[in-house]
């Protein structure tokens, strides 16, 4: 698949690469592994001088052997003795650096961690004393979200306060993965929403899928759902590492919130233990749960339903996971029938994620949620409202347009719009039909 959208990302990476024409930068890459942070990061610097290092599992003199190696390529290095340590590599590019303008990318650079932790230590001390004068681009990237937030944005490390930038990495908007089906002579509405649902704009995703000819749910289901399928055990693949020894207790709650159970005490009462822990760290270290309150609650309120952000994770704890004994002794037919059973009742709430998400593009509204009241009533699925031109977006989504009526939208919002009683309001039905509106 041929490199798209990161335009923003691409454009922030010039300028950092510009200014190191006087003095060094530090650009740090997050995000989720299969983002493609790797692929945005030798896309912008194809056409540059660049060292491109990645950090495997093996002793740190092997390292430094094959990283010399990778730096003779690009440099005419004169003899030296042995290096061994890390440290030695960063000093001898910075050296480079003090006359050469070039980018040095450090792939997985949270497996330091396992391999030396005194690098972050090390790399600190040298930053500070050459980048003021190097002219290198230093980007570093890592796939374990918790541990590179822990490098750079903890008091505690050593690396604190070094970056100039720090660019999470997303998945691609809705938009973006209209274009790539098209590129693939995919124009129907169906498989952008059954793409989106699925792999939740994830590149990898996409391409292996698309690559596949997999473009009906049907051809979708079959592409997972296979023994050698590549996204079989894709969620065990992505978190372990992130969570370490404790995983099972993680995957339980993340299984819960992607079945529908997504209040702390429901939870709790399943699980019959205090969770209140791991949620904070799913929220705040993992970034992989996020919060939602009506729109309208004040700071701190109690009524608060957890989501996966991540769709295909959602998908895959939802169907996958839960299923993993059928999947282990290769029944995938049961799955693919459980997944057909209740897939139009896991995509009415994906299609309001959807709406949301093409909403949130077009730049009108200020907020956008949604809303209930105190006895968890008259839920409203989409409220966007613009603050500055008081204006207030209200919106039933359904799979079946028969269904939704203007008039019980009305009705439940009267308590909502006591809060906007000076804004103009606009009341709409939306369901598949209506998502060619929003890309234009």
């Amino acid at each position: 698949m041929k490199f798209y959208n990161r335009k923003e990302e691409l454009k922030v990476l010039r300028t950092l690469y510009r200014q190191c024409a006087t003095q060094g930068k530090m650009t740090v890459l997050t995000g989720r592994r299969r983002v493609g942070k790797t692929l945005l990061a030798t896309e912008f610097a194809q056409k540059q001088p660049h060292i491109y290092l990645f950090i495997s599992r093996k002793s740190e003199s092997l390292l430094c052997e094959e990283f010399l190696r990778e730096i003779r390529q690009v440099f005419d290095l004169p003899v030296i003795g042995q290096i061994s340590m890390f440290k030695e590599i960063i000093q001898l590019l910075l050296e480079l650096s003090l006359k050469k303008h070039f980018t040095l990318i450090v792939d997985e650079f949270q497996e330091f961690y396992t391999i030396n932790s005194s690098v972050y230590s090390d790399i600190q001390n040298l930053w500070d004393r050459y980048k003021r004068k190097s002219k290198l681009n230093m980007i570093f990237i890592g796939s374990v979200y918790s541990l590179m937030n822990k490098i750079f944005q903890d008091s505690k490390e050593p690396l604190f306060n070094r970056a100039d930038r720090q660019l999470l990495i997303k998945p691609f908007p809705v938009k973006e993965m209209a274009k790539v089906l098209k590129d693939f002579e995919q124009n129907s509405t169906r498989t952008l929403f059954d793409y989106y649902v699925i792999t939740g704009g994830m590149p990898i995703y996409i391409d292996l899928l698309a690559t596949n000819n997999a473009f009906s749910l049907n051809d979708i289901l079959d592409f997972i759902l296979h023994a050698n399928s590549p996204l079989l055990y894709e969620g065990k693949n992505v978190l372990v590492e992130e969570f370490g020894k404790e995983y099972n207790t993680y995957f339980s709650i993340l299984s819960l919130i992607a079945s529908g159970k997504t209040s702390r005490p429901e939870i709790e009462s399943i699980l019959e233990r205090n969770i209140g822990g791991y949620i904070d760290r799913l929220e705040s270290d993992f970034a992989i749960i996020g919060k939602r309150t009506p729109i309208n609650a004040k700071p701190g309120a109690r009524f608060v339903k957890y989501h996966l952000k991540d769709n295909f994770l959602n998908f895959w704890f939802r169907f996958i996971y839960r299923n993993m004994s059928a999947i282990e002794t290769g029944n995938f037919e049961y799955v693919k029938d459980l997944i057909n059973r209740d897939y139009s009742t896991y995509c009415g709430p994906m299609l309001e994620k959807m709406f949301h998400d093409l909403l949130s593009t077009q730049k009108q509204y200020n907020k956008i949620g949604t809303y209930w009241d105190r006895k968890s009533e008259n839920e409203i699925d989409i409220v966007a409202v613009n603050e500055m031109k008081k204006k207030v977006f209200l919106a039933e989504v359904k799979l079946d347009m028969g269904k939704i009526s203007i008039e019980k939208l009305k009705k439940k919002s009267e308590k909502l719009l006591l809060s906007y009683r000076e804004y103009k309001t606009e009341f709409k039905a939306l369901s598949m039909v209506n998502i060619v509106d929003y890309l234009k």
